[in-house]
């Protein structure tokens, strides 16, 4: 209820809800209404503007007279919306399909990082002793290097060979590897501070009497440990997944992320680097839409927050 008072959180939640949605329509966008295949170069095709049948990519006059110059945007959702690429994709269909995999590796890769970084902190906090000094020790190893380095580092390294670890294996062009070094890299962002609020949870009368009278650790941790952080960590899910998004995008700009035939906002961004002078909405569109999810994600992400401790928006006015 307190959330749904919030009038930016909703209309930051309606606002994901629609990208959304229409990221996940973009089968039936390419098929049934721009009727042409993304993922497929067109350097040769055609299309219709005002009646006439134009090239998507114009000819050049010298050499081979192969296409050089993308169309550019057309305003008509039939034909090639917000133009092509310089291989005569429709940038319009792109920037659908590559919505479902950032918006895919940015929800997955927060999910995963909440619960490994939950369950890291959790049993940091609550063991103590030699445990928490060994987690907080690998943490803040991480912790240490530069994340987009690290971030980079990784999937230099894992995109020729993949990832595997025992009976797990991601293959090197799957969009789970992504996924797991972005959730592998922030693990530290949610651990630590869950790990200090278990901590002082620990101290706490409750938690002491539960001991006390000799429950089992695992009844201690699910019945009153847990409740108590899973607030934090709900809140942690929105805001995990903008910087997620974040650090996909730009490992996918520097080739490192997503690879082809996959498309991403980052991917796109980095097709129309070259034509950001001639045909900048190649660039733009995926830029103003990673841009207004995830300021829409931190928007909800506060929202939410707000509304599962009103003691942090006091605090924040205060």
């Amino acid at each position: 209820a307190d959330l749904l008072r919030n009038r930016s959180a909703v209309a930051a939640a309606v606002v994901l809800l629609l990208v959304v949605v229409v990221c996940m329509c973009a089968p039936l966008y390419a098929e049934h209404i721009a009727h042409t295949d993304p993922f497929r170069s067109h350097v040769s095709g055609t299309t219709v503007v005002d009646g006439k049948t134009v090239p998507v990519l114009t000819p050049s006059s010298t050499g081979l007279g192969l296409g050089v110059t993308p169309i550019g945007p057309t305003w008509d959702m039939g034909h090639y919306f917000l133009g092509a690429d310089n291989q005569g994709r429709d940038v319009m269909a792109r920037l659908l399909y590559g919505g479902r995999t950032s918006l895919f590796i940015g929800v997955t890769a927060a999910v995963l990082t909440v619960v490994v970084g939950g369950a890291v902190g959790v049993v940091a906090g609550y063991a103590g002793g030699v445990v928490d000094a060994v987690v907080s020790r690998v943490l803040d190893v991480i912790w240490a290097f530069p994340v987009y380095l690290l971030a980079i580092c990784l999937s230099v390294v894992l995109l020729t060979d993949g990832l595997s670890l025992g009976p797990v294996t991601v293959e090197a062009g799957s969009l789970w590897l992504p996924v797991v070094i972005i959730a592998a890299i922030y693990v530290p962002y949610i651990a630590r501070p869950l790990r200090g609020q278990v901590m002082v949870l620990r101290n706490k009368e409750f938690i002491q009497a539960a001991i006390g009278s000799g429950a089992p650790t695992l009844r201690v941790l699910r019945r009153e440990v847990l409740p108590n952080v899973l607030p934090t960590a709900i809140v942690f899910v929105p805001l995990m997944t903008a910087l997620a998004m974040l650090t996909e995008s730009a490992l996918s700009f520097l080739s490192v992320g997503v690879q082809p035939p996959d498309a991403s906002w980052g991917t796109i961004i980095e097709d129309g680097l070259g034509l950001l002078y001639t045909r900048p909405a190649v660039t733009i569109a995926p830029g103003l839409l990673i841009a207004l999810t995830t300021a829409a994600l931190n928007v909800l992400g506060d929202g939410v927050r707000d509304a599962l401790d009103p003691s942090a928006r006091l605090r924040g006015g205060v």
